[in-house]
């Protein structure tokens, strides 16, 4: 019998534009044997925001709340973003986004995707649900035929039961993805953290609200090239 090898750690984060009926799913993921290396990779970065922009290494880089400057990060933003008595967190917000992105850009060992569908605004629960389903059928198929398998994490407390559902439908004996997601705080995981990243980014290139202008291109620019498709995938 083949033995098979845990080889693929996939951290899966959902986003989406509820009224227009759009379900995203963005992801990092890297063998076991890179794990020291993102995450220091990640932690370096985290200390250089530290330093250079006053955010603690154990705030959470929640992008929809931190690039559209909703988020009060920075415990002493540079005087560059003061003017009077105001701070421009939007303008902090989004630099840090950037350089945040440009650290996955050039982290070794990880690779990132999207996955997303467009589906009617009344059934979002129902193509929510159709669209993790294809997304984990999808990781199936690239195993197929190989040594390899793969565990999951999700953001989330597991009150949700539509993850662990799809998983519990897949074949035992034929599947690669190991066990039932595991959850995890993204307020304490900053793979998690980084997982937010990709699927905002993707969110803001599909959608292409006005709102996120000024991101419709980041992941293009940014984490295109840690994907292997280069860009998000319709499923």
């Amino acid at each position: 019998m083949t033995r098979r090898t845990l080889d693929r750690m996939i951290y899966i984060d959902d986003s989406g534009h509820p009224q227009s009926g759009l379900i995203v799913y963005g992801w990092i993921e890297f063998h076991p044997d890179h794990w020291h290396e993102v995450l220091r990779s990640w932690l370096t970065h985290r200390k250089s925001l530290w330093a250079h922009y006053g955010i603690p290494v154990t705030e959470e880089l929640h992008m929809t709340h931190y690039a559209l400057g909703r988020g009060r990060i920075s415990q002493r933003p540079p005087h560059r973003f003061i003017h009077g008595s105001q701070t421009y967190w939007k303008d902090l917000g989004r630099e840090v986004a950037q350089k945040s992105l440009e650290t996955m850009t050039s982290t070794e060992g990880l690779r990132v995707g999207a996955v997303y569908r467009q589906g009617a605004q009344e059934d979002y629960a129902a193509h929510r649900a159709e669209t993790y389903a294809k997304l984990i059928a999808c990781f199936e198929a690239e195993m197929d035929g190989s040594t390899s398998l793969a565990m999951l994490f999700m953001d989330g407390d597991g009150s949700d039961p539509t993850y662990r559902t799809a998983h519990r439908q897949l074949r035992l004996r034929d599947r690669r993805i190991i066990e039932d997601p595991v959850y995890t705080d993204p307020k304490s995981s900053q793979l998690m953290q980084m997982a937010d990243h990709v699927a905002w980014c993707a969110n803001a290139s599909i959608a292409r609200v006005s709102q996120h202008r000024f991101a419709h291109e980041w992941y293009s620019r940014y984490l295109a090239p840690r994907d292997p498709r280069c860009s998000p995938s319709r499923v």
